[in-house]
């Protein structure tokens, strides 16, 4: 996992999308091994703790979205399901599945870049983050390098037609 030195951000760069560029590092790295790109980056105490991409055809897993083992990771390297203390960046909007993970690991703050008008669970379908009828509330941040996330999916679904 990658320590940030004090240096970060960069000057003029946002830390939001400094974490976020990292999610697009694996968000690339997804779509060489033909994946859906979507790369997600757990942060606490100012290091990577968990850093993941999407991988349902590589496992033959419906479940292998990049937050999932993103959150597996990053609860086996704290040692806790309990994600209390973390950020976690995410390249496309967390779908139902994710954003229910999400809120039952307990992750305070979730930041990401596309919106998903197919499945978005955040803010475009649907609004769990905000559900009073669930025991935990996640703080969200969106669109964050929203055109550069969304143009890697673009250009990956693009070149499968």
């Amino acid at each position: 996992m990658e320590d940030i030195d004090d240096g970060w951000p960069l000057p003029g760069e946002p830390l939001h999308e400094r974490w976020m560029r990292l999610a697009l590092d694996e968000a690339r790295a997804a779509a060489e091994e033909d994946e859906v790109p979507v790369g997600a980056v757990i942060v606490a105490a100012g290091r990577v703790v968990a850093s993941a991409h999407n991988q349902r055809e590589q496992l033959q897993d419906p479940t292998a979205h990049a937050e999932m083992i993103a959150l597996t990771q990053a609860a086996s390297n704290l040692g806790s399901w309990r994600l209390e203390n973390t950020v976690l960046y995410v390249t496309l909007e967390p779908c139902p599945m994710c954003a229910g993970a999400i809120v039952q690991a307990r992750v305070p703050v979730v930041v990401w870049g596309a919106a998903d008008p197919k499945a978005g669970a955040v803010e475009t379908l649907y609004r769990l983050f905000e559900d009073p009828r669930l025991n935990h509330r996640v703080e969200h941040v969106g669109h964050v390098l929203a055109d550069e996330c969304g143009r890697i999916l673009t250009d990956f679904f693009r070149k499968r037609r």
